[in-house]
């Protein structure tokens, strides 16, 4: 499988649990992984909640469930390794100009 790395990503306590970075979903063919550089990430995967610091690493396999946000309240970096239709998922969330939420189902669905 080929996978695309993206580049350090941050956040700087926009999001919490209940404004997570990326809502609940999952991806069928592709595991995620994230490892973080500074701060904290926290995230569900399936039923369940993870909380990982600097220097932790959280993967999630294909199919599962899963969402994130900054866990700290304060700045985080990290970064993500995804396959390539997870990277052109994120490309084209991105790409949105204005972003709109309501389309998310769809772009989800096509990647």
């Amino acid at each position: 499988m080929t996978i695309g790395l993206v580049e350090v990503w941050s956040d700087d306590g926009q999001t919490s649990r209940e404004r997570p970075i990326a809502p609940l979903h999952l991806h069928r063919g592709e595991d995620e992984a994230w490892y973080v550089l500074e701060g904290a990430l926290g995230f569900r995967v399936g039923d369940d909640e993870v909380t990982a610091e600097a220097g932790r690493s959280v993967i999630v396999p294909a199919g599962a469930p899963h969402s994130y946000w900054n866990a700290a309240g304060a700045r985080a970096r990290y970064v993500i390794v995804m396959g390539p239709r997870t990277a052109a998922l994120v490309a084209a969330i991105h790409a949105m100009d204005p972003f709109d939420p309501a389309r998310l189902p769809a772009l989800f669905e096509e990647h």
